[in-house]
């Protein structure tokens, strides 16, 4: 089996998960320091960190957090929302203002009962029959994304062919014109940047960026919705502002802001578990061989280890609503938990090897998609289908595709990103 050692190369007391610096580490460093907390202080307390330097919008640093680092703990808090709440910012550490948390995450930093509602409503207009015109769409878009590249011989893994079949699948299911396809992917990319050079130039406000980032999707989702008001079709966005729920309905900033969140959540993630895939596969050539030898028998469970190994989503914020015990530590109203999902997909107590890459991992009770709980995520058997149709389309027409460089790594906290990977092949027509 393909093991990777961490190197706990840092004490308990060196590690500073608030610290930028610390999430520009190797890969294996971060497993390594993530592993010393597990064992040694699995609630370890940090201060925020203060970004205002970097901008005049940005709110001054709160009473610190503590880092949720053992599955157990993370399973408790995701099983108990009624005390671990998710209103005041489920995706920011920093206490932003109310409507900024509205704006950019709406319904996965709401509580009961409006985010009850809300999930009915987006599950309503989910329907089977628009679930099965989705998924049959997925292999299509595959098709034709591995179309564009088949001759080429090797292209940039990311921009080619993981961000397009997400990038589309959302956008036809939304009804989103082709010619704004370009301003999604910017407008996300900058959004889930962390003030990434790449994505936020230097000396640019990196709040001012993501405000402006969001605005521009708002103002298509809210033309889009308004025209479909008027020229109801089959989409998404239509079957969302006409769906009605013992009378309610999604408002149009409600509209616009689960836009947003389906943008970055159903894209960014995804296009990076296909990423993470691809660079597992070539770093682990035995289980490469082992799936596409079964692809029928195993590839349910390999895209579930695609999804723990790369746990795209690092971390999801609670604060704490009532008086309560956890691992032993007390906990009080206005304490701030961050839940490290990839260090729970690596627990020792939960996993057998968790530092193995293992495409036949069975059971596998990761938390790549949030734990069990009325948070966990909406789109899972979504994503689960592309990066299934992904891979297979791949091992069917680019059997030898591989990596050919290291992953250029997001430089975030929040996501496990690879904005760029070289990727080398048999060109079709060969």
């Amino acid at each position: 089996m393909a093991y990777v050692q961490p190197r706990e190369l840092l004490t308990v007391d060196q590690i500073d998960l608030s610290d930028l610096e610390f999430w520009t580490r190797p890969w294996d460093e971060r497993e390594g320091a993530f592993a010393t907390l597990r064992r040694e202080r699995p609630l370890a307390f940090f201060e925020e960190p203060d970004i205002r330097d970097s901008s005049p919008f940005a709110p001054p640093p709160g009473p610190g957090y503590r880092a949720v680092t053992r599955h157990a703990d993370v399973a408790e808090i995701s099983r108990h929302p009624e005390i671990y709440r998710s209103g005041q910012g489920a995706v920011s550490i920093l206490d932003m203002p109310p409507e900024m948390v509205e704006y950019f995450s709406g319904m996965i930093s709401t509580d009961n009962p409006r985010h009850a509602r809300l999930r009915r409503i987006v599950s309503a207009a989910f329907n089977p029959r628009m679930v099965k015109s989705i998924e049959d769409h997925i292999q299509d878009v595959a098709g034709e994304v591995v179309d564009r590249v088949q001759d080429m011989g090797g292209c940039d893994f990311v921009t080619e062919v993981a961000a397009r079949l997400p990038l589309r699948v959302i956008c036809e299911m939304m009804g989103i014109a082709e010619s704004d396809y370009d301003t999604v992917f910017q407008c996300s990319n900058v959004i889930l940047s962390n003030a990434d050079p790449e994505y936020v130039p230097e000396g640019t406000d990196p709040v001012a960026a993501f405000l402006e980032a969001g605005q521009a999707l708002s103002a298509l989702m809210e033309d889009l919705g308004n025209h479909r008001l008027e020229h109801p079709t089959d989409d998404l966005t239509t079957a969302l502002i006409t769906t009605n729920i013992d009378g309610e309905a999604l408002t149009h900033a409600e509209l616009a802001s689960f836009f947003i969140l389906l943008v970055v959540a159903g894209n960014e993630t995804t296009r990076n578990a296909i990423t993470h895939g691809l660079w597992a596969l070539t770093e682990h050539p035995g289980q490469r061989r082992r799936w596409m030898a079964d692809v029928k028998g195993l590839t349910s469970t390999a895209v579930d280890e695609i999804v723990r190994w790369a746990s795209p989503v690092i971390w999801m914020r609670r604060t704490v609503a009532e008086d309560t015990l956890l691992s032993g530590e007390e906990l009080h109203p206005g304490d701030k938990v961050i839940l490290f999902y990839n260090s729970a997909n690596r627990d020792e107590d939960v996993f057998s090897d968790p530092f193995e890459f293992d495409v036949g991992r069975d059971p596998n009770p990761h938390v790549g998609f949030g734990a069990p709980g009325p948070h966990f995520c909406l789109g899972a058997h979504l994503a689960r289908r592309e990066i299934s149709v992904m891979f297979e389309e791949l091992f069917t027409r680019l059997p030898d595709i591989e990596a050919t460089g290291e992953p250029d790594r997001l430089r975030s906290n929040f996501i496990n990103g690879i904005k760029h990977l070289p990727c080398a092949f048999t060109p079709a027509g060969s």
